[in-house]
């Protein structure tokens, strides 16, 4: 399922397209905007959004095979909550 699939099954509950990618889009919007101030976005039963920070760390070209330092950077992480662990099980 992409995007505008799920904008299709959100219209389906709702009156209009225009209103389902609304409300699909300020949905997205403010979970970004909460992992942007490093917020954790927690949806019972769904799952926990949450910006996690990695520690520099050394690695490998795997085309030349020099190593390189990566550098620290902060990354989104979802984890499924219990209700959709069990449906997918």
């Amino acid at each position: 399922m992409n995007k505008g699939d799920l904008i299709n099954e959100v219209g389906k509950v709702l009156k209009t397209k225009k209103d389902a990618q609304s409300a699909v889009e300020c949905v997205f919007s403010a979970i970004t905007e909460a992992l942007k101030n490093e917020d954790t976005v927690t949806l019972i039963g769904f799952g926990t959004f949450k910006v996690v920070k990695r520690e520099a760390r050394k690695g490998r070209n795997p085309q030349t095979g020099v190593e390189m330092e990566i550098e620290a950077k902060k990354v989104p992480k979802f984890i499924a909550g219990k209700t959709l662990k069990d449906a997918v099980k």
